[in-house]
């Protein structure tokens, strides 16, 4: 059984950092393609960045991009996304998704989920 686990959200003032770690077990992180995914209530499901297992393409939103950087460390089986500058509009549930080799910016196109860790960004 895969299991994601996301850690490192919090509370933030306004232009400072998070780091949101997504750690795999059961599956070898090797064969999957990771999203990163954000919810904010009443809004849609947001595709935010994506790495790709075969070739480590990645995609970000234009919202975050030159903000956000997403990383992989297969030895420990652990994504991460790092966070700069953030913004009160970045204030979501951010999720950890996987699916086979290439990334898709579509939620519903993932097949396994984390729990999801809160990021809030206020002053």
């Amino acid at each position: 059984q895969l299991q994601l686990v996301e850690s490192g959200g919090g509370l933030v003032q306004p232009g400072g950092s998070l780091r949101l770690s997504c750690a795999a077990s059961g599956f070898t992180l090797d064969y999957l393609a990771i999203g990163w995914f954000r919810q904010a209530p009443g809004k849609e499901r947001e595709g935010v960045s994506c790495i790709s297992s075969s070739d480590g393409s990645t995609y970000y939103a234009d919202s975050v991009k030159g903000r956000f950087t997403i990383s992989r460390d297969n030895a420990k089986n652990t994504v991460y996304l790092q966070m700069n500058s953030l913004k009160p509009e970045d204030t979501a549930v951010y999720y950890c998704a996987a699916r086979e080799r290439y990334y898709s910016a579509k939620w519903y196109e993932y097949g396994y989920w984390g729990q999801g860790t809160q990021v809030t960004v206020t002053s």
